[in-house]
């Protein structure tokens, strides 16, 4: 009678510990996919030995753990970096888990983080296509926030509204003053510029008369792109010990000292919103691309297998082409 030889058991995979498996860098690291069935002792019963170890030990991994093959083989006893890489691949090609680069951040402030999706379940190649595009087209239209600056703690509370509105007093009589000359309400920036002369350098006091005199030669100025401060510190700067005619003095300086135009601003570039936020990469080679590119997570040259040809040695050729020229031969002499 026939004995049934039973492949022995494969042993059970390590319980990842945060000891052993380290966290990746924020934004990096595992990424399970919504929508899978709840685990099984017999998830990757179908997978050869070497991959199902891999499989159930990249299962047990949280949210967020480290997925480059140095990590993985750092942390699992039993396999090196060259089988963990070809153990990825092969969970790939079998519809476990897809690689893709994300952008995270926005403006300048836009970086790419490599994540690896993971399916405890086989998923075929469409379905790996649809999540991918609509997890790319999540990211591209997924709004920012607002950043909300929570006031300070010594800030003092705003005040509660009154619960009954104060009884309204009769107002007081106004007080009469006497009619001053004071700034006009409508005063430009240059006029002001000018009133200020007299109080920083008291050699360059000028009337009101002078300010309105010298008001466009100021504004043109200001027309150049700069403020009162550096008008003042321009003018000021310098001074004789006497100043005999003010308004001379400020007129020539205004003429002499006039800075340049300001070159025109560049206009500002729009950001592309339809860059992609989301590139899947090669399982094998780490090339990126759009996720109808890939299939069982490869891309096309990874895909295709080489030609027999190509690995052959030299020379191969050419002796089998001398060995049929010398069979013909032998078969004439006969």
């Amino acid at each position: 009678m026939a004995t049934q030889n039973f492949s022995p058991a494969l042993p059970t995979p390590a319980v990842p510990t945060p000891a052993l498996c380290p966290k990746a860098s924020p934004g990096y690291g595992k990424r399970s996919v919504p929508d899978q069935h709840p685990p099984r002792t017999d998830d990757f019963a179908f997978l050869p030995e070497r991959e199902r170890y891999i499989a159930g030990y990249v299962d047990q991994l949280p949210e967020g753990s480290a997925m480059n093959i140095k990590s993985l083989a750092k942390c699992q006893p039993l396999y090196g970096q060259m089988a963990v890489g070809s153990a990825l691949r092969a969970l790939g090609v079998a519809g476990h888990l897809r690689q893709a680069r994300c952008a995270v951040g926005d403006g300048d402030n836009v970086r790419w983080v490599t994540r690896t999706f993971w399916s405890r379940t086989a998923r075929d190649n469409e379905w790996w296509n649809t999540f991918l595009t609509a997890e790319a087209g999540h990211r591209l239209h997924q709004p920012q926030p607002a950043p909300v600056t929570p006031p300070p703690p010594w800030a003092p509370a705003e005040p509660a509204a009154p619960a009954t509105p104060p009884t309204p007093e009769a107002p007081a009589p106004a007080p009469v003053v006497p009619q001053q000359r004071t700034t006009p309400a409508d005063a430009s920036p240059a006029y002001l510029a000018l009133t200020r002369l007299g109080p920083t350098d008291k050699r360059l006091g000028l009337s009101e008369d002078d300010c309105r005199e010298l008001e466009e030669s100021a504004a043109e100025w200001f027309a150049r792109g700069v403020d009162a401060d550096y008008l003042i510190h321009t003018v000021t700067a310098g001074l004789p010990a006497t100043v005999d005619s003010p308004l001379g003095f400020v007129r020539k300086r205004l003429l002499t000292k006039l800075p340049p135009h300001r070159p025109a601003a560049p206009a500002p570039t729009r950001p592309v919103t339809s860059a992609p936020r989301l590139m899947v990469e090669c399982t094998d080679c780490g090339t990126p691309g759009k996720a109808e590119a890939f299939r069982d997570g490869l891309c096309s040259p990874c895909r295709e297998p080489a030609d027999p040809a190509s690995t052959e040695e030299p020379g191969i050729e050419r002796d089998i082409q001398a060995h049929v020229k010398h069979l013909r031969e032998q078969l004439k002499l006969r």
